[in-house]
């Protein structure tokens, strides 16, 4: 007796466990047996993610860029206010 909510297909179960938007991903529709193919996945693989790394770096160093940026002006706003006569 299957459990309810899970897919009886453990394929099935697979795929919308590593996609649960249910995007098509080459490769993983038809599993293949050929190692010199899976080698080449794994390279594709590991190209996309290090291009993914190197886009996540460039994300926070300007997330990091604009809070100091955002903290020098405060900075000078407020300088600004305490210079200023009552």
């Amino acid at each position: 007796m299957a459990e309810q909510g899970l897919p009886k297909d453990l394929f099935e179960f697979m795929q919308k466990m590593w996609n649960p938007m249910a995007f098509p991903i080459p490769g993983m529709l038809t599993p293949t047996v050929d190692v010199k193919e899976i080698d080449k996945k794994i390279g594709e693989l590991k190209s996309v993610e290090n291009w993914l790394t190197m886009n996540v770096g460039f994300v926070q160093m300007t997330i990091k860029t604009l809070e100091m940026q955002r903290a020098a002006l405060e900075a000078l706003t407020t300088g600004a206010a305490k210079d200023k006569p009552g």
